[in-house]
C-alpha cells in the first residue's frame, strides 16, 4: 500500500534526518558523552541551566549535544521539558551567607575578613590559545595553605556596620513571592518578580545592557562589592513533619553591587545594592544581572528614568531569549499571503505615485506654455 506524503512533511522528515546526520559528526570519531559535556563544557552547562531554570547538569548536557551546541536552543529544550515535570512546592529561602565557597572576590576592600579567594577563573589568564590542550598535557598540582577558620562576612554587612548603605531590602508582611513561570507579567513588577525575570534572561543581553550602564547610559557609578560561588543547602519545609529536610546542594554565583547615591530629603547619600544570583558558575550573568537591578531601582530612589536599562518594561519584555528566538525565527516560516496582500499594496502605491508624478509633470508643461 502507498501512502501520500505531502512535500512539505517530506521536507521535514528529510531535515530531521539531516540534523541527527549532523549531530554525529564524523563517524569515525567516537560520540562525544553526556559525562563529558558535564565535566569539560560546564560553563556551557551552566548557563543552559540558568535560562532553563531548571537544575540539572545531565540533562542540561543532553539539551547542549541534541542542539548541536546551540546554546539558545538547548534552553528551549530544556526549558520545554521543564513544564512536564510536576511541581511538589517552594523551597525555603537560600542561606547564601552559609555558602560553602570555591571563589570570592570583592573590588572594594583588599583585605576583607575570610579574604579573598581566586578560585577557577579566566580574569589573570592571557587570551591566546593554548596548544597543550591538544595533547591532553599534565596539570601542575596547586599550592595549598590552611584554613584560617576566619567568618566570611559579607562586604555590605561590613558597610552596614557604618550605617552607609540601604538596608537589605524587605518585602511588606504577607507578601507572597510571585512565579513567573505560571503568572502573566503585569507591568510595574515587584522586585521578586524581576529578580526571577533577570535570573532567567539572556545573558547577551543583560551583559549589554550591564555596558550601557556603565557607558553613561543611568546614573550609576558601580563597584562590585562581591562575587560568590559556591555551593549552597536547598530546604523544603515538610508541614507534615513539623520541620524542614535538607533537597541536597546546588552550586550558585551571587553578585552584590554597590552604587553611589546622593541623597534626598528623606534619605542621606549612601550606596545603595543590585544584586544578582544564578544557577551554577554564571559569573558575568550575576554581575550583568546586578547591574540591571540598580538601574530598575531607578523610581525607589527618585532618579529619572532616561535610559533603556532603566525602563522596566523594556528591560523585561525583550530579556527572555527563548521568546526573542521564537518572534525572529518565526520569520523563516511562509508568510506567502500576508506578502502577496504587501506586494499588491507597494504595486498600487507605485502606480499612484508615478501618475502623480505624471499630473505634475503635465501641470509644469502646461504653465510654461
Amino acid at each position: 500500500m502507498y501512502v501520500a506524503v505531502k512535500g512539505g512533511e517530506a521536507a521535514i522528515a528529510n531535515a530531521h534526518r539531516l540534523l541527527a546526520d549532523r549531530r554525529r559528526g564524523d563517524r569515525a570519531l567516537p560520540a562525544i558523552g553526556i559525562e563529558q559535556i558535564v565535566a569539560q563544557l560546564g560553563l556551557a552547562v551552566d548557563r543552559v541551566m540558568a535560562e532553563a531554570s531548571l537544575y540539572d547538569r545531565a540533562l542540561a548536557a543532553l539539551a547542549i549535544r541534541q542542539a548541536r551546541g546551540d546554546m539558545i536552543e538547548a534552553i528551549f529544550i530544556l526549558r520545554a521539558y521543564r513544564t512536564t515535570l510536576p511541581r511538589f512546592g517552594y523551597s525555603r529561602p537560600v542561606d547564601t551567607s552559609a555558602m560553602v565557597i570555591e571563589r570570592r572576590v570583592s573590588a572594594t576592600y583588599k583585605d576583607l575578613p575570610g579574604g579573598q579567594l581566586l578560585g577557577p577563573t579566566f580574569d589573570y589568564t592571557h587570551r591566546l590559545l593554548d596548544p597543550s590542550l591538544l595533547a591532553d598535557a599534565d596539570i601542575d598540582a596547586p599550592l595549598e595553605r590552611e584554613d584560617s577558620g576566619e567568618p566570611v562576612m559579607r562586604v555590605s554587612d561590613i558597610l552596614a556596620g557604618e550605617g552607609l548603605v540601604e538596608h537589605d531590602g524587605s518585602l511588606p508582611d504577607g507578601h507572597v513571592p510571585g512565579d513567573i513561570t505560571r503568572e502573566p507579567l503585569e507591568f510595574p513588577m515587584a522586585r521578586d518578580l524581576r529578580l526571577q525575570a533577570l535570573a532567567r534572561g539572556d545573558e547577551g543581553f543583560l551583559l549589554a545592557l550591564g555596558y550601557s550602564t556603565q557607558r553613561g547610559y543611568a546614573r550609576t557609578h558601580p563597584f562590585v562589592g562581591e562575587v560568590r560561588i559556591g555551593e549552597v543547602e536547598v530546604e523544603l519545609d515538610m508541614p507534615e513533619l513539623g520541620f524542614s529536610v535538607s533537597l541536597g546542594r546546588i552550586q550558585i554565583t551571587e553578585c552584590q553591587m554597590i552604587a553611589q547615591f546622593k541623597g534626598s530629603a528623606k534619605t542621606p547619600p549612601q550606596f545603595t545594592r543590585g544584586y544578582g544570583l544564578v544557577f551554577g558558575q554564571s559569573e558575568r550573568k550575576a554581575m550583568a544581572m546586578s547591574l540591571v537591578d540598580r538601574a530598575l531601582r531607578a523610581e525607589e530612589f527618585g532618579e529619572d528614568v532616561v535610559a533603556p536599562a532603566q525602563d522596566e518594561e523594556f528591560v523585561i519584555s525583550h530579556s527572555d531569549n527563548v521568546q526573542a528566538t521564537g518572534f525572529v525565527e518565526h520569520l523563516k516560516l511562509p508568510h506567502y499571503v500576508d506578502f502577496q496582500a504587501e506586494l499588491a499594496l507597494v504595486r498600487r502605491m507605485r502606480r499612484e505615485y508615478e501618475e502623480k508624478l505624471a499630473g505634475s509633470a503635465d501641470d509644469i508643461a502646461e504653465a510654461a506654455e
